[in-house]
């Protein structure tokens, strides 16, 4: 049981933070066990309705993987990964969209209402909020780049961020799925993470915050030991390289560090498997994750 001082603590704790962001712009990218979880996902949610309460601007993109890969089982599709990316043909992308916008979206915007939010779903297909292009997968042999189809998996080529802006300066949470368009109105299924880290860029956004289901980086993954508090988004990008990082956190570090190029002031990979992991990493001196920063130092 938490005693009243240790409450009190915490409330101290966190006011600085929360005058200093207040008014700040946050992108979080929703995703893993948090999802999946009913107590978790209570969490996350009123974590996001708080953070809007105290005048922070949350933007919410989602994932949906583990739905998707159930329902393309259902129909008798087997996923596939390359570089932590599905390999996508035109029929799994129309399953991703159905999944992506019409089921998890509305969920998400549901749950936030109930607390108290006032939550509007968006797609990429609305006002062209996501333009795509088809894009391949890298992959690393030997330290050396090598590309690979992977279908129709697009790359982000524009953020037509207006409807944002417009949702955010009527105090309306934006709630994103992952789906792209492309120029001649094809869907693309876009990694959550790399949406993410393009919208964080394209509306200026103080903060992006990854939730995964790990407790963060690793130098080894297999030593406990190794955990990264603070990672300058350099040495970041030579861990892909030398596949240090791999599998489904490359595409998370690589959202980082283009969030971090368009001038997103810090990015953070947290374990969402954790209660009120949100307020925890944004309103407390030592966070629970990783942040990816161009230079190093908390905050």
């Amino acid at each position: 049981m938490i005693s009243i001082d240790q409450k009190t603590a915490v409330l101290a704790e966190a006011l600085p933070y929360m005058q200093k962001f207040a008014g700040k712009t946050f992108v979080i990218k929703y995703g893993g066990n948090a999802m999946l979880n009913d107590e978790l996902k209570k969490n996350v949610i009123q974590d996001i309705v708080l953070m809007k309460c105290i005048g922070i601007n949350p933007i919410v993109v989602h994932g949906g993987g583990p739905e998707i890969t159930g329902m393309l089982k259902q129909v008798g599709k087997q996923s596939h990964f390359v570089a932590g990316l599905r390999v996508t043909d035109a029929e799994t992308a129309t399953i991703a969209e159905m999944v992506l916008a019409g089921k998890i979206n509305t969920e998400i915007v549901s749950l936030i209402n109930q607390y108290g939010g006032r939550a509007v779903g968006l797609n990429g297909k609305d006002s062209d909020l996501i333009v795509a292009k088809q894009t391949m997968a890298t992959i690393y042999e030997n330290g050396l780049p090598k590309e690979v189809d992977i279908g129709f998996v697009g790359d982000v080529t524009k953020i037509n961020a207006d409807i944002i802006r417009i949702l955010l300066s009527h105090n309306y949470i934006p709630v994103i799925a992952p789906t792209g368009v492309g120029l001649k109105g094809e869907t693309y299924n876009i990694n959550a993470d790399y949406v993410a880290g393009e919208i964080a860029a394209a509306v200026g956004a103080a903060k992006l915050v990854l939730l995964t289901d790990v407790e963060g980086i690793y130098r080894d993954y297999h030593d406990k030991s190794t955990f990264v508090s603070t990672l300058p988004y350099s040495e970041a990008q030579e861990m892909v390289k030398k596949g240090s990082i791999d599998g489904g956190m490359i595409p998370k570090v690589e959202a980082c560090i283009r969030a971090l190029a368009g001038g997103v002031e810090k990015t953070h990979i947290i374990d969402g498997r954790q209660a009120h992991s949100l307020m925890l990493e944004v309103f407390t001196a030592t966070g629970i994750g990783t942040e990816v920063v161009k230079e190093s130092g908390r905050g």
